[in-house]
Formats: structure tokens, C-alpha cells, sequence
């Protein structure tokens, strides 16, 4: 298969500064389009995978799964877009499966747009940390040209992964949701629960993001480790997304659903400690589940969503020669609430 080199940033070892280097794109197929990247938000996925975090991350390893650019080239086949188009890429490039309706649940495995096995090339792919990317179009998603493009970048990850199960279990006018954590997902789950019209409410630990809260969106914000607010809203909530993104007590915000709700995790991977207490679900016929993502056709209906309610991420704009830095602000959550890359630093 004919390739083309591509300028890109990322790492050989997990234990090495991201750099700049150069990966092979393959050249556009009868149902590709060719994606000159714009700009690519930084995810938390991408510093655990850069640093192996999670294990099985193949080196070198160019992160980024938040891609937004303009279309320069079509395949023959290519129906949606055209030269010239803005499109995105999300956390998905390929799958093939009978529930395609569903990518991210692909049964065979969906291939990631980093780090995944490469069907075309035989190596592992790469990601947005480059100057160009070459997708199939129906894993492309076209951008409402209303919203700023910097900030749709974000929407490709913490948007929908906030947004899938928002849809899922049927958040609507009036229903009273509750977020846990406030960071790049949580406050995507802030403005889209509010977008859907539901009566919002922040679980925070501290009241440091009080303020913050109420300017994104939120009508309420309890503090979880006061005792007295965290009875006052016993058996309160319709669904609880949690996107806290490392391990913590789900109980106390379990005591907080009505009966018959769900408390989705879409942040942690991994086990609950304290153990999860079965009593309030059995009592209450409540339930705790998870949510990975979301596919295609959901991205674009949140997309479209966004673009009709104008809703973008609060991000901060850095240069790709800064990622270093800006992993490591990330894990002191030094950032509000979203690092996006603009690749024209990385271009000149």
C-alpha cells in the first residue's frame, strides 16, 4: 500500500518526553477522506497510554483522539464530504462487527484511533498529534459551522462520552441529574444535561468549584463530605454520571438516587474501593452501571445537539511543543477544563 510521512508528536518508551517525529499515513482509498488536523484536544487517555498507564500501549505511541481539521483529499466512493469540508475524528477509526451501530461495543473489538491494529497498514495506528490523518468516511463527523472549532475538539471525547449515557437512560426536561467531579467530562455533563433540560446538580468535595458550577451551567452544588447536605438530598436524583476519574467511595452517592435510577461511571476504570455496599440497590431497586464512549451515530447526533444549542468545551489553547508541560498540569488538574493542541504551532 503506497504511505505518504507525516510530521507527528509522541513517544518510544513510557517513561519518555513526548517529541517530535515521523509516522506513515496511508494514501487515500476509494471510501477515504484526508484530514489536514487543525486542532486535537488532550485527553487523560492519552497520557495513560503515553506512559502505559494501562499496559499494552505500543511504542512509538502518537496520542490524541479529539481531532478537528479540514478535508484535502477524497476517495472516489466518498459520498458526505468534499475538499474544503471541516470534519472531526473521534476515539474510533474502524470496526467490523454485527452491532456497528454501536462501535465502541464492537464484539471483535473496535480499532482506537491511537494504539489500535492497523488493518491497512499492519502496524498499530496513530493518532492526532500529527499533521494529517487518512479515515474512512463513515468514522469522519462533520461540524456544525456555527461552533468554534478549537472547542469542538473536546466534544469528540468528554463530549460524548458524557452524552451517550445522558441519552441512554433517557435524561429529559425536568429530570433531576447529578455530576460527580468537575473536569473535562464533568463539566461537559454539566452543560449537556442542562442542554437536554434537566434540573442539574454538582457533587463536589470542596467548595473551590462552586462558583465555576453555577457559571457553566448547574443549579445546585452539594459538597459530598458535608454530612448534613448530603442527607438533604437523600434519595433525590433521577441519574448520577460520576466521571471521577480515579478510584473513590461511590456509597454516599448511591443513598442519593431515587428508587428505580442508575449511578453511571464513565470516569474509573477498575475496582471500587470502599467494595460497593448491595443493600441500597436491593432495597431500592437502584443500579450502578458503566458507559465506554459512544458511536458514530450518536457523536454526530450530540454534534448536531451542540451546534443547535451552541455548546462547546471551555478549553485552554496550547502549542504542541507544550505537551509535556501540559501533561503534568493535567495531573495536578491544573486546567479548565480542557487542553487543546493547535496544530499550527506544531506546522511552522
Amino acid at each position: 500500500m503506497e504511505t505518504f510521512k507525516v510530521k507527528a508528536y509522541g513517544t518510544e518508551a513510557a517513561d519518555a518526553d513526548l517529541k517530535q517525529m515521523e509516522i506513515q499515513r496511508r494514501e487515500v482509498l476509494a471510501d477515504d477522506v484526508e484530514i489536514d488536523i487543525l486542532y486535537c484536544g488532550v485527553c487523560h487517555s492519552d497520557l495513560h497510554t503515553a506512559r502505559n498507564d494501562w499496559g499494552g500501549t505500543k511504542y512509538p505511541a502518537i496520542p490524541g483522539h479529539e481531532i478537528v481539521g479540514k478535508i484535502t483529499a477524497v476517495g472516489s466512493a466518498v459520498t458526505k464530504f468534499k475538499v474544503g469540508d471541516f470534519a472531526g475524528v473521534g476515539c474510533m477509526v474502524d470496526c467490523s462487527c454485527p452491532n456497528c451501530r454501536e462501535e465502541q461495543y464492537c464484539t471483535t473489538g473496535y480499532t482506537g484511533t491511537y494504539n489500535g491494529a492497523d488493518a491497512h497498514l499492519g502496524a498499530h495506528t496513530f493518532g492526532g498529534y500529527s499533521e494529517k490523518i487518512v479515515v474512512k468516511e463513515t468514522f469522519a463527523l462533520k461540524i456544525p459551522a456555527n461552533l468554534d472549532l478549537a472547542a469542538v475538539a473536546p466534544l469528540l471525547c468528554a463530549g460524548i462520552t458524557t452524552w451517550s449515557p445522558l441519552r441512554y437512560w433517557n435524561v429529559k426536561e425536568g429530570s433531576k441529574v447529578a455530576v460527580v467531579g468537575l473536569g473535562g467530562l464533568g463539566h461537559m455533563a454539566i452543560k449537556l444535561a442542562k442542554g437536554l433540560g434537566a434540573e442539574v446538580t454538582l457533587f463536589s468535595r470542596t467548595p473551590g468549584k462552586t462558583e465555576d458550577a453555577f457559571k457553566l451551567g448547574a443549579d445546585h452544588v452539594v459538597i459530598s463530605t458535608d454530612s448534613e447536605q448530603m442527607k438533604a438530598v437523600a434519595n433525590s436524583f433521577d441519574f448520577i454520571i460520576d466521571t471521577v476519574p480515579y478510584v473513590h467511595d461511590v456509597n454516599p452517592y448511591i443513598t442519593t438516587l431515587k428508587t428505580s435510577s442508575t449511578l453511571v461511571l464513565v470516569g474509573y476504570l477498575g475496582e471500587l474501593t470502599p467494595a460497593l455496599n448491595t443493600v441500597p440497590l436491593v432495597l431500592g431497586r437502584k443500579a450502578v452501571a458503566g458507559s465506554l464512549i459512544g458511536g458514530i451515530e450518536e457523536t454526530q447526533e450530540m454534534l448536531d445537539f451542540c451546534g443547535k444549542h451552541n455548546i462547546v468545551s471551555d478549553i485552554e489553547l496550547i502549542e504542541m511543543q507544550n505537551i509535556n508541560t501540559a501533561y503534568e498540569r493535567m495531573l495536578k488538574s491544573d486546567v479548565k477544563y480542557r487542553f487543546v493542541i493547535d496544530m499550527a504551532s506544531f506546522k511552522s
